[in-house]
């Protein structure tokens, strides 16, 4: 038994053909190339004829299809919404997929990024033998995938886990309205947003954020900065850790996984940061399960997605 997992992303495609261990038998990545709309979707299909046409020729027989888009899969209608892809607002994703399909017992299947990360975990990376697990994304913005009872928690219009929207502070101000409270403070960009703010407020900051004007300064200056121990580098990162942490608890209190997985591009550098995160969880959540979660980072890293497609298809079959 074999199946293809393919990982749609912001800036690229990633795909491959899996066996049911888990082995990748062949895989392919795809740049993007600033493609919008039916050329993201003709993308698509060229790199799934590609693989099965490969498949063919080395007689593996594919037997089912996932695939990780960086969004909302609405699984009643087969579209898809990503806010990264221009024209993505209700792509015909699961038409366009089936539409290249060699024969209809090829099972076609279509998850959220999120999903497919914890998917990805409990199948071959930190969340293998749980039940029970959360992967905390971190990256330009916020989403979790959560598991519950070995099943992933997709919610009644497919939009559970879009955590970004965590209520975390008082009052509500405006700015969170486009991503949300938690993402505002404590996504990659959101870290940037703060250090903006920050900055505008220290008059008499001399720090080496100062070499770049408050709008271009990235989540990666900021780390940079951590290490040489900027003031304003170390006050964006304590923020953010108290985000994290209550978001940890938040997460432990409502659903006592046994692990949160950290990931995405921040988690990365952020690992640094998880002893202080529990700590800081430590002051918020229910008492017992706190102490019986496991923070980790990531086994799998950029292919969590991938390796969830994967077994989204496995899954299908």
């Amino acid at each position: 038994m074999a199946v293809i997992g393919l990982d749609l992303g912001g800036t690229k495609i990633a795909a491959a053909i899996f066996n049911n261990n888990g082995n990748i038998l062949k895989k392919e990545l795809v740049p993007l190339e600033k493609r919008k709309g039916a050329e993201v979707g003709n993308l698509i299909k060229s790199t799934l004829i590609n693989l099965i046409e490969y498949s063919h020729q080395e007689k593996i027989n594919i037997e089912a299809i996932g695939t990780c888009v960086p969004g909302i899969s609405y699984s009643k209608t087969g579209k898809v919404w990503a806010p990264n892809i221009s024209g993505w607002d209700n792509y015909p994703l699961f038409e366009d997929i089936n539409s290249i399909l060699p024969n209809e017992n090829i099972k076609v299947k279509i998850d959220s990024d999120r999903a497919c990360y914890i998917l990805g975990e409990n199948w071959q990376g930190s969340a293998k033998g749980c039940k029970d697990a959360i992967f905390l994304a971190v990256g330009t913005g916020i989403g979790a995938g959560i598991l519950v009872n070995g099943e992933v928690l997709r919610g009644s219009n497919d939009i559970g886990g879009a955590i970004g929207w965590l209520a975390l502070d008082r009052p509500f101000q405006q700015k969170y309205v486009s991503c949300g409270c938690f993402e505002y403070h404590a996504s990659g960009e959101g870290l940037a947003k703060v250090a903006k703010e920050i900055l505008l407020e220290e008059k008499n900051y001399l720090g080496i954020l100062k070499l770049k004007s408050a709008d271009e300064i990235t989540s990666y200056d900021l780390f940079e900065a951590y290490k040489a121990n900027d003031p304003v580098a170390i006050k964006v990162f304590n923020i953010a850790i108290e985000f994290w942490g209550m978001t940890v608890a938040n997460l432990v209190s409502l659903f006592n996984p046994e692990k949160i997985i950290f990931g995405g591009g921040v988690f990365g550098p952020a690992i640094q940061f998880l002893d202080k995160i529990f700590a800081e969880a430590k002051k918020w959540a229910q008492p017992i399960s706190i102490n019986q979660v496991k923070l980790e980072p990531s086994l799998l890293g950029s292919d969590a997605g991938l390796f969830g497609a994967g077994y989204l298809a496995i899954k299908n079959i």
